[in-house]
């Protein structure tokens, strides 16, 4: 068994933006074309508790190396209030073969830097006939500043962030930690969510929200909308824009808005596309001006995978990590 803890994982994945958006690409299109087992995940809640969750994914990818695995995340929302992250993530890597666990991991970052990378490759693949040089940002978390830095990577052509939080000062932070990172972009922070949403054709949404609060009434005609916390939309917006989605049968449950969507319209017809299937049918794809385009991702477990097994193939060649001999051994106490 290989163990791989955070700061080994960090390190393979410093500097490898590039290798992410290609694992991630590739997961994308061998789902469209049926090369993938993705069960739906499972949502561990607890009595009484509104608020807290931890979330299974369990995957199969069918790459050259087959890889299986889960992926254990876990949303606790109150830990921001004790200086900690919201989110922690391992995952457990099994052996196609045999079955046996070959690497457990440290998945924060492995889960964040794919969601920026999916946010990323819909922002590059859903292409706008007017430049974009601006991105809102609603929501301030660590989500939000791998979005950035992948965004920045398929267009360097961004330089105006507008930035917005419910926590002002969470807000401000952030926008200090963007002029340390990358002093070339201006950064504003908004007073209010409208004026966010408003202020570029660009929008991502990353907050907590567990029921839907913002309509569609203030976003720039043709905007496209990173619906990454899939929550946030009312279910009339979504019935009413172009909708491009990770997987249909996975973002149209768990109360997400697009299974809000669907409960009121009585089907799903407001879907459009699934990015897998835009990125495997190879053709450019332009944005309605005059419509809103909401690209909505449940998280695949799939993805999660193929950026693990890429860390897990980096690390192995570079010598890092804890080996536990004997860790299956019959026999052990």
């Amino acid at each position: 068994m290989l163990m791989l803890g955070k700061s080994e994982v960090n390190l393979v994945l410093d500097g490898a933006e590039s290798d992410v958006l290609a694992a991630v690409r590739e997961a994308y299109e061998l789902h469209a074309l049926g090369r993938t087992a993705v069960p739906h995940s499972v949502f561990l809640r607890f009595p009484a508790d509104l608020q807290n969750r931890i979330i299974a994914l369990p995957a199969y990818l069918g790459t050259r190396t087959p890889v299986a695995g889960v992926k254990w995340v876990a949303s606790f929302p109150g830990n921001l209030g004790l200086g900690q992250d919201r989110a922690s993530a391992s995952m457990i890597l099994n052996c196609t073969r045999t079955g046996f666990p070959e690497v457990f991991m440290e998945a924060a970052a492995i889960s964040a830097q794919r969601t920026a990378a999916s946010a990323a490759l819909a922002a590059v693949t859903l292409g706008s006939s007017d430049p974009e040089s601006g991105v809102s940002q609603i929501g301030c978390g660590p989500i939000g500043f791998e979005v950035l830095r992948y965004l920045q990577l398929v267009k360097p052509e961004l330089d105006q962030i507008t930035l917005y939080d419910l926590d002002r000062s969470r807000a401000e932070s952030f926008a200090a930690r963007v002029n340390a990172r990358w002093p070339r972009l201006k950064v504003e922070v908004a007073a209010r969510v409208e004026e966010a949403l408003a202020a570029h054709p660009l929008v991502t949404l990353a907050t907590t929200a567990s029921v839907p609060h913002l309509a569609g009434e203030h976003l720039r005609p043709g905007a496209l909308v990173l619906h990454l916390s899939l929550r946030d939309l009312s279910a009339e917006t979504i019935q009413t824009s172009v909708n491009i989605v990770d997987d249909a049968d996975h973002v149209c449950r768990a109360a997400t808005s697009l299974h809000l969507a669907e409960q009121q319209s009585g089907g799903r017809d407001f879907i459009a596309a699934s990015l897998g299937e835009l990125l495997v049918a190879g053709d450019r794809y332009l944005r309605d001006d005059s419509s809103l385009t909401v690209f909505s991702p449940f998280g695949l477990g799939c993805l999660d995978l193929a950026v693990a097994a890429m860390v897990r193939r980096k690390a192995e060649e570079r010598g890092l990590g804890t080996t536990l001999p004997g860790f299956m051994s019959v026999g052990e106490d």
